[in-house]
């Protein structure tokens, strides 16, 4: 592009042009370390009054919607009216430069009938000599690039040669920074509408808790009180008040499955107050659905460092899985195998089983079995998502085994024990 840089010219206009040169390459380096679109066009236009010495430069970009070519950017002191002032695709020098896909050197626009002299005529600005290249990436046109009035002389083919330069790196360069923009604001919308359904869901199950506790209560005594006629329906009440508030319990966590962290109180406690803390939880739900849980806990205290509640909620949502999906004659179990620097709780169940190429996809959000499934046994789907997350959160692992469907399923929490 710059091979007849030395021909015929005085060394101190070849010192000149090199050092242009130069800066040319400082420059493309800088326009790609700015994302920053306003800041980006800026150096732009600075670099290209400066390299080419005319007094003005402007960028028109194409706007796809009204097929026509708007100014972004401008040194002149009008350019907040070009920004207002669109640029037709016929009969102006800029469309031409466009639909052409070349570049345009007027020395005298006044005898070019091309020349749009509204724009010019709007503002107050004569035009007298301009340089125009396409912006383009790869074989794309997306705006032009415009030099006016050259301060000494006319423009050069070295001009041209270092303005289609510029004008390949700002191409470039806008783009990207286009495309880094629209991913911010497409990410500030996502985190706003997780914000706000985040914000729902925990107005929406702090709202409901309160008058759902009454529901419970009252179903309770009703179902205590009833006589056998009435006793299958009480029983309904109260079974389907507890899956409401099972829902509501899940809503209130979801937090940790947006945020993936969570506060936790950690205290000393044992396995034991955990595990008697999640049987008094669920003890409610394991009498109305008739079902018989086999606790096998170690009397010897095996001590944990933990958030309390939280991991309570781990094996509360475990044994109302069991229970969920395990027929009333069927066995459920917990176990405990106390090891040197760890625990392994297990909380097996002779149900519905899993099928094997599902053991990982039913800790994943909202995720059920099939619909039909979904349909029957009802819940979120955040039981075990929730659960997993509090695990990790406490440097511990989980995982389910099943041999398959009608074949029972058992989950396992690792967790660390408390050091001496």
């Amino acid at each position: 592009m710059f091979n007849n840089l030395t021909t015929s010219i005085s060394e101190p206009e070849v010192r000149k042009k090199t050092q242009k040169v130069v800066q040319l390459v400082e420059t493309s380096a800088i326009l790609n370390s700015t994302l920053k679109p306003d800041l980006l066009l800026q150096n732009i236009l600075d670099t290209a009054v400066d390299l080419l010495e005319c007094s003005d430069v402007s960028i028109l970009l194409y706007d796809e919607r009204e097929k026509e070519l708007r100014f972004a950017a401008a040194t002149s002191v009008h350019k907040e009216q070009l920004e207002q002032i669109p640029v037709p695709l016929d009969n102006s020098l800029a469309g031409t430069i466009f639909t052409e896909n070349r570049h345009l050197v007027i020395n005298s626009t006044q005898d070019d009938p091309r020349h749009y002299n509204e724009v010019g005529e709007e503002v107050g600005y004569q035009v007298d000599s301009l340089l125009g290249v396409p912006m383009r990436i790869k074989d794309r046109v997306t705006g032009v690039i415009e030099a006016l009035n050259k301060e000494d002389g006319e423009f050069t083919e070295f001009d041209v040669s270092m303005l289609l330069v510029i004008a390949s790196q700002a191409a470039i360069s806008m783009h990207n920074a286009q495309l880094i923009q629209a991913l911010q604001n497409a990410n500030v919308e996502l985190s706003q509408a997780d914000k706000l359904k985040r914000d729902l869901m925990s107005v929406a199950s702090h709202e409901l808790r309160t008058p759902l506790g009454n529901i419970l209560g009252y179903a309770t005594l009703l179902h205590e009180d009833a006589t056998e006629e009435n006793k299958p329906l009480a029983s309904s009440i109260l079974k389907a008040s507890s899956k409401l508030r099972a829902v509501l319990d899940d809503i209130a966590n979801m937090n940790l499955l947006y945020t993936g962290e969570a506060d936790l109180d950690l205290t000393d406690t044992t396995l034991q107050q955990v595990i008697e803390y999640a049987q008094e939880e669920v003890r409610h739900t394991v009498n109305i659905e008739d079902h018989t849980v086999d606790y096998q806990i170690p009397e010897e205290p095996i001590p944990l460092y933990i958030d309390l509640p939280k991991m309570c909620v781990v094996f509360v949502n475990l044994l109302l899985n069991a229970i969920r999906f395990t027929p009333v004659e069927e066995e459920i179990r917990l176990t405990v195998d106390d090891k040197k620097d760890e625990v392994i709780v297990s909380v097996s169940d002779t149900g519905r089983g899993i099928d094997q190429e599902k053991l990982e996809k039913i800790f994943e959000v909202f995720f059920q079995e099939d619909d039909h499934m979904s349909r029957r046994y009802g819940g979120l789907g955040l039981g075990l998502s929730i659960a997993r997350e509090l695990v990790h959160l406490h440097g511990g692992r989980i995982w389910a085994e099943s041999e398959g469907l009608g074949k029972g399923a058992t989950f396992r929490v690792v967790l660390p024990k408390k050091r001496s």
